[in-house]
């Protein structure tokens, strides 16, 4: 779908004068944290890292503009960006585990995060893309308020692995303009396996509802940008385990007849992956060529 000019949706947040109650709603989650399905309940204001290994602060591994994702997010300026450290899965096979894994980062405060997202703005980046935000969405938000304040106009990416809590979601009703989460696996038996997270379908399919329902499909601007909408990953994994025909089925029936879906081929074996002979090896041509049939098979649109 084609949109010539879509303002973000903070803005109208920012004006209305929410935004900022909305900020102070999440921070309040942090002392007794149930921000993703973990519900680990640190008291992360006091200082406990809990599940995620963050505290108060975020952490970040990394910012810059990024021509590397996918073509509606890159386009010729770059996605904007931000790396944020750990996660709140924990894949064996993680191809960015020192940050992820180990936390590679520092933590900064509200004003530098905020100082992140208007430097990308500058250099001429199309979004703000938030990686791996999920357990910092509090830190985010208040990084945002101060942004919006300096100018920012940028849409959002919330950039995940899926794992997403609906109630947390919910609370960035409004402010996310773009959500990416990736739909891992289908079946609990190796998403329990592999990441730790038994209920991962549960809950992806969940968020992935709550999600399209916010922003709807995918919108791109003139230029062939995205400006508003959701995009789903889907990463092929050996031995089909990914379970890639129930997903796209359950995307296409429940989600939306015209959702957009990257099915992606890079996985290569890093991590834990060397040791298990269940997914040591990159994918077959035969088995890309599957789950993409399984895809089309379900009616879903295909990112070129």
């Amino acid at each position: 779908m084609k949109n010539r000019h879509h303002e973000p949706s903070y803005l109208k947040l920012h004006r209305k004068g929410l935004l900022l109650s909305r900020v102070e709603q999440c921070l309040d989650l942090l002392k007794d944290c149930c921000l993703c399905p973990r519900k680990c309940h640190a008291d992360r204001l006091s200082g406990e890292l809990g599940v995620c290994r963050t505290g108060i602060r975020a952490k970040v591994a990394s910012f810059h503009p990024h021509f590397g994702e996918e073509a509606p997010l890159t386009g010729s300026g770059g996605s904007g960006t931000i790396f944020f450290s750990s996660c709140n899965l924990f894949c064996s096979f993680c191809q960015n585990s020192h940050i992820s894994h180990l936390g590679k980062g520092d933590e900064v405060a509200p004003d530098h995060l905020a100082g992140m997202m208007l430097h990308l703005m500058k250099l001429g980046c199309h979004n703000i893309n938030l990686v791996t935000p999920t357990h910092v969405i509090p830190q985010i938000l208040q990084a945002l308020v101060l942004a919006v304040e300096q100018g920012l106009n940028l849409p959002l990416v919330y950039n995940s692995g899926g794992y997403d809590l609906v109630d947390t979601i919910k609370m960035l009703d409004g402010i996310v303009d773009i959500y990416m989460p990736d739909f891992k696996f289908w079946n609990d038996e190796w998403a329990n396996r592999y990441c730790q997270a038994p209920d991962y379908r549960l809950h992806a399919m969940a968020a992935i509802r709550e999600m399209h329902r916010q922003v709807g499909d995918l919108i791109l601007d003139e230029a062939e940008i995205a400006s508003r909408g959701l995009l789903v990953r889907h990463l092929v994994m050996p031995n089909c385990i990914a379970g890639t025909g129930e997903i796209m089925t359950f995307l296409a029936r429940e989600v939306s007849g015209n959702i957009t879906v990257n099915i992606m081929a890079q996985y290569h074996p890093c991590g834990k992956a060397d040791s298990d002979p269940t997914i040591n090896r990159r994918i077959t041509l035969s088995e890309y060529a599957a789950a993409v049939q399984d895809a089309v098979a379900a009616g879903i649109h295909l990112l070129e």
